[in-house]
């Protein structure tokens, strides 16, 4: 998308600027001439993620912008309120607020400690409001004032919660500040949205809990920074309360092309779903998958389904596949065809099983038979299925992943 440099002169203060999604609006912002207030904790070089404060100044100046790069860890009040100061004292004001900080854990009630649980909600939930807060003074004086939240639409539908309440809650905290602040604000004149994306975009979030191969699956941090700087542009006291999209903004400008977008071009199409967006719950949910779906060759023979597709993956072993996969999988089937197999593609040519594996699994995955059947048939997509909660990992994170290459090999063989 073109800048229009309708952002020229005015004051951004961004959250989380130094990577990701914040620092790709930042450097969009910089493109018009902006001012690029780097609120993040990030000052000195981290040992497995990349950008600091002060690089992303540096490529913010780099661009047309000016940067102030401010250490601020969002829980922290005195923080938030030096880094306000500075930024009005260096560029007499604050215009737009971006609150991009946040922190995910997509575990379950009992795996959630409450550290974890109070990281979440206070970097995302009262980080928000607070950063906010303490901008609101100046926003008012503003000629076009924004708060940007990035964060998801509010439903009330159990399968946003089912599978990681603490991180919906607090996700949901970020969101119900725009709800009321929009509200709130509108005599202000003070616009308060929410942009949030329709699939996963590749950050070290995205990276962290899927790995490496995740971009082939994700969307660049530029789709939501440009969609972003959409909202930006439009006169505050027409679009306020707002739940977008990042592909809706950009299609109501005309986009219809997203393919440049994607990590991997030849993906476009093989993206996966977001959270909490309701048009992507038919495809997190899979289609509808009967028994008259599955293919003749997995229920050759007479014996079970599920052991034809362990037949069939056990005929397709090779010491490549082993070489590219190295990792022992155990899967907990429940339902129509309960059993514990294994695939083991660590070992010499490879290998599989019914029961438990002789060494320790990296991963184990626990699904019902119906959704293995889905799965490995090409029905229902892995990433789909654990983000629906139907597939569930325990282990190595990472080499499940790798399963992937494994199923989408053997789809035209089941």
């Amino acid at each position: 998308m073109i800048n229009t440099g309708k952002l020229a002169g005015r004051t951004i203060f961004i959250t989380g600027a130094s990577r990701g999604i914040g620092k790709s609006i930042a450097l969009k912002a910089a493109k018009d001439g902006a001012n690029v207030v780097i609120a993040a904790k990030t000052a000195e070089k981290h040992p497995k993620l990349p950008g600091t404060i002060y690089t992303t100044a540096c490529e913010i100046e780099a661009v047309g912008g000016k940067a102030l790069p401010c250490v601020v860890d969002v829980r922290d009040e005195a923080q938030v309120v030096n880094a306000v100061k500075n930024a009005v004292d260096k560029f007499g004001g604050i215009d737009i607020v971006v609150n991009n900080a946040s922190a995910i854990s997509l575990t379950g009630t009992l795996a959630t400690d409450m550290k974890r649980y109070d990281l979440m909600n206070n970097i995302n939930t009262r980080g928000t409001f607070l950063v906010s807060k303490v901008c609101l003074p100046y926003l008012m004086k503003s000629s076009n004032p924004h708060i940007v939240n990035i964060s998801p639409p509010l439903s009330m539908k159990p399968i946003w919660f089912k599978n990681h309440v603490a991180y919906t809650i607090a996700k949901y905290g970020m969101s119900m500040c725009v709800l009321g602040m929009a509200e709130e604000l509108k005599p202000n004149g003070i616009a308060v949205n929410a942009v949030w994306p329709k699939t996963a975009i590749h950050t070290a979030a995205i990276e962290m809990l899927s790995g490496p191969d995740s971009s082939n699956y994700s969307r660049k941090p530029e789709i939501m920074a440009d969609a972003v700087y959409t909202l930006l542009c439009k006169d505050s006291k027409t679009v306020t309360g707002q739940f977008l999209i990042d592909e809706n903004i950009l299609k109501g400008e005309g986009i219809t092309d997203f393919t440049d977008y994607a990590c991997n071009p030849e993906n476009k199409d093989s993206l996966m779903p977001d959270f909490f967006v309701e048009d992507n719950l038919s495809i997190i949910q899979g289609h509808p998958f009967t028994k008259s779906q599955i293919s003749d060759k997995t229920s050759s023979g007479g014996s079970g389904k599920l052991e034809s597709i362990f037949s069939v993956i056990n005929a397709n072993l090779s010491s490549e596949l082993v070489s590219k996969t190295g990792a022992i999988y155990q899967f907990n089937v429940k339902g129509e065809e309960a059993g514990v197999y294994f695939i083991d593609l660590k070992n010499g040519k490879g290998a599989t099983g019914k029961g438990e594996p002789n060494q320790p699994a990296d991963a184990t995955l626990t699904m019902d038979s119906q959704n293995f059947f889905a799965i490995f048939s090409g029905k229902l997509k892995p990433t789909a299925a654990f983000m629906s909660g139907k597939l569930k990992v325990s282990g190595n994170l990472q080499k499940a992943m790798k399963l992937e290459k494994l199923m989408t090999s053997l789809k035209s063989k089941l």
